[in-house]
């Protein structure tokens, strides 16, 4: 049975108070961190990250205990046969937030049978709070939120994220970059993907792409950008994918000229993975 869209606000508004919990820990640690992990090379977890995750998991398992949660540090949890299905990055950003930069987040996402139904995206250091709910569009602090109408690349400010393992892949990282920078009027790399994403559903960015990204990345923001009018897919152009290993977000109409400078790189795609790798 498909959920009624009055099933979507009641999930928007859950991760509305959720998110805030997560949002007040963050803040608590923030700019006051005395160490961090490294789960690779230049991959890192702070107290923060799994203090956030705690408190997100409790609340969900407390309000939706059949419902199932993926989240960036515990991985996956709950009933398989759920058809909902959390995903959670309770710090996106978080090389940011260890060096005392603003911008970092909480992304929590809800679906239901593969369709994303609800997120939020919190933005504490920056006092922002992104909402959606499938048909019923995309907030920003209440107010709405729509896609900008720039249609020319020389017009557009674009913005990219590079992933952990960028050493093997520099070489398509550079020149692709290169490319979107001799065209775009600019280029910047904000380093949270979920902002990046919420940035573009606000209009403030007209572009957005990136490889190697996890579903927790994008769930949040890739709702945000379709209910405020954008466009989401693959970089050739294809379906989104929250699970696949490449993602183009924007406004719509920068989506023809973008891919055309994609596909003058293909992506080496490695990671293309069904939802039930993930479980």
């Amino acid at each position: 049975m498909t959920p009624s869209a009055q099933t979507a606000l009641e999930l928007r508004d859950a991760i509305a108070d959720i998110g805030q919990q997560a949002a007040d820990v963050l803040m608590r640690h923030f700019r006051r961190l005395e160490s961090y992990e490294k789960k690779g090379s230049i991959d890192l977890v702070t107290v923060a990250d799994k203090e956030s995750e705690a408190a997100v998991v409790a609340a969900l398992t407390a309000r939706f205990p059949s419902h199932r949660i993926l989240a960036e540090e515990g991985g996956a949890s709950g009933a398989r046969e759920s058809e909902y299905l959390w995903v959670i990055d309770p710090l996106d950003g978080t090389t940011n937030f260890a060096h005392g930069m603003p911008n970092f987040a909480v992304s929590i996402a809800v679906q239901h049978a593969g369709r994303l139904l609800a997120g939020g995206i919190f933005a504490p250091a920056l006092g922002d709070t992104y909402l959606a709910a499938r048909g019923h569009g995309a907030t920003r602090n209440g107010q709405p939120l729509l896609v900008s109408k720039v249609a020319r690349l020389e017009e557009a400010l674009l913005v990219t994220g590079f992933p952990y393992d960028r050493a093997r892949h520099i070489a398509w990282l550079m020149t692709t970059m290169g490319r979107f920078v001799a065209r775009a009027q600019g280029m910047v790399r904000l380093g949270s993907a979920a902002l990046d994403l919420a940035c573009v559903a606000a209009g403030n960015l007209d572009g957005f792409y990136e490889a190697n990204l996890h579903p927790w990345d994008m769930a949040a923001g890739a709702l945000m950008v379709e209910e405020a009018g954008g466009r989401m897919s693959d970089f050739a152009g294809g379906p989104f994918d929250l699970f696949a290993d490449n993602m183009l977000a924007s406004n719509g109409l920068l989506h023809p000229a973008m891919m055309d400078v994609l596909a003058l790189s293909p992506w080496p795609a490695e990671r293309s993975q069904p939802a039930t790798a993930w479980f």
